[in-house]
């Protein structure tokens, strides 16, 4: 007699949102241990996803197909918050670089690693081959939260930061063609495919960025809490866009996002806080799957070959991917040292390790093992030293004065904007004067926030560290108004002939 299912009841649901709040709570502590300990913070959801499985708390868990699916709905929301804080000047000049890696660095990569993986491990070419291609991604989570705590030069940054954007791309075709049934392509039908992916990826995301930032430039919604919402729905409409048209759906969202947080779009900060604790929840949730995915006591026999594969990554197939593929750039050495320690492997490779499980391919489980124990490992080791490295190679940069928090609200029928600047710790706007601001004509400083109390200031008043301004710019000088500000706060008072603009480019 077949057994019959219960009902999901209202006491079942609670329960759910009960142990959800509670993993989400016990995450978000957790991200202080992760960032004091200098570890990236999957390692620790890792844990707790490990620790709530079949060999902790006795959840059991095997869905691969559904941890592939969510996963992949994360990692959307994850390029998105990625490229919302991306800057455009300082990611321009590394584009051609990234591109590089992203392509003729990654067939390096999985060509050595899989050598690696075959003669070293003895894994069968179609194992070794989607062992290869699966590390071969570098994390876009792992790479913008470690990257952007450690002060690298900015052509090392966006090198990185493009390259884990774009990479996804062609790591996700070559799995899929090593993971799927009867013999696998040739090499040029592959290479054709994923250089046809990329450019539609990039048209759509690249269409939709650009229509999307317009439209909410010259819209003005009835509530602020509406353009953090919006901006996240056109950065996930670029990837399904992009994946209906058959093209690389995380290239759109990355590069729609991008186009979008450079934009100057109304009540930026806010949007840019919500994208981030959207990252956020993605990031625990999705590392969490895949850590009740794992079942430890099924990992003791594929240690020695993770850490075999991971040594081959690491000390030979990255570097040489880097160095090959940066050959016609000219880049030093001591940054592409840092480069090929840096390519950080995070959950992108996990979840790809899912492809083959949800084809049946003869023992993807243990495909799963070694990827698993393989960037655990490894993110353990580079994850902390990468600052050290920098330091030891003096590409560390100093302090900079501190970015100005400039939130803009539309005020439609004045035809102007209103702007809330925030003067943080280490700008230099500390100590000039209101007249100093030298602000164009159609732009004021209306009034004055200090210590809980408002004023309006007068043309002799100081600010100080911790004002906040409230500035009134018509729409021909919005611009304009933002870049001087951004100006003062990075030179102070002689901005304008300290070669200071606001916008990364010489003054005048």
């Amino acid at each position: 007699m077949a057994r019959r299912e219960r009902p999901l009841t209202v006491h079942h649901l609670n329960q759910l949102l009960l142990l959800c709040s509670l993993v989400l709570l016990v995450a978000v502590a957790a991200v202080r241990i992760s960032s004091r300990s200098g570890l990236p913070s999957l390692l620790v959801y890792l844990g707790i996803g490990i620790a709530m499985g079949q060999d902790g708390f006795g959840i059991r868990f095997n869905n691969a197909e559904l941890t592939q699916v969510m996963g992949y709905a994360a990692l959307v929301v994850i390029l998105a918050e990625g490229g919302l804080g991306t800057k455009w000047k300082q990611i321009k000049p590394a584009l051609p670089a990234a591109s590089a890696l992203a392509l003729a660095g990654v067939a390096v990569s999985v060509g050595v690693t899989a050598a690696g993986a075959h003669y070293l491990s003895g894994l069968e070419w179609r194992q070794a081959l989607i062992i290869g291609a699966v590390v071969s991604s570098t994390d876009a989570a792992a790479v913008f939260s470690v990257l952007r705590k450690v002060p690298l030069p900015a052509r090392v940054t966006g090198v990185l930061e493009a390259e884990s954007g774009f990479n996804d791309a062609p790591v996700v075709i070559l799995v899929v063609a090593f993971s799927a049934a009867g013999p696998i392509e040739h090499w040029y039908t592959l290479l054709g495919k994923i250089l046809l992916e990329l450019a539609i990826g990039a048209t759509i995301g690249l269409a939709v960025g650009w229509l999307g930032s317009w439209g909410l430039r010259h819209v003005a919604l009835p509530a602020s809490g509406l353009y953090p919402i919006a901006v996240m729905a056109i950065a996930v409409m670029a990837y399904a866009g992009g994946s209906l048209a058959h093209g690389s759906g995380f290239l759109a969202v990355y590069l729609a996002s991008m186009m979008l947080g450079n934009a100057k779009l109304p009540h930026w900060p806010a949007t840019r806080g919500f994208a981030e604790g959207l990252g956020w929840i993605a990031q625990i949730g999705m590392f969490v799957l895949l850590g009740l995915l794992v079942t430890p006591h099924e990992l003791a026999d594929d240690v020695l070959p993770a850490l075999v594969i991971g040594m081959v990554l690491t000390m030979v197939a990255r570097p040489l991917s880097v160095v090959m593929s940066l050959v016609p750039f000219r880049i030093p050495w001591q940054e592409q040292t840092l480069m090929s320690w840096a390519g950080l492997r995070g959950a992108v490779p996990i979840i790809l390790a899912t492809i083959p499980m949800v084809n049946g391919v003869a023992g993807s489980r243990r495909i799963f093992n070694i990827v698993f124990v393989l960037v655990v490992v490894y993110t353990l080791v580079q994850g902390p030293t990468l600052p050290w490295l920098a330091r030891t190679l003096r590409l560390g940069e100093g302090p900079e004065a501190a970015d100005l928090g400039i939130e803009s609200a539309p005020l439609e029928r004045l035809r102007g904007h209103l702007l809330s600047v925030a003067i943080p710790e280490g700008s230099r706007m500390h100590g000039v004067e209101i007249s100093e601001l030298r602000l164009p004509a159609g732009a004021a400083v209306t009034l004055v926030v200090r210590e809980g109390k408002s004023f309006v200031p007068l043309p002799s008043t100081v600010l100080r560290r911790g004002d906040e301004l409230l500035v009134v710019a018509t729409d021909q000088v919005r611009d304009a108004a933002e870049r001087r500000l951004r100006a003062v706060g990075q030179g102070g008072k002689l901005a304008g002939w300290l070669g200071t603009t606001g916008n990364g480019a010489p003054g005048r």
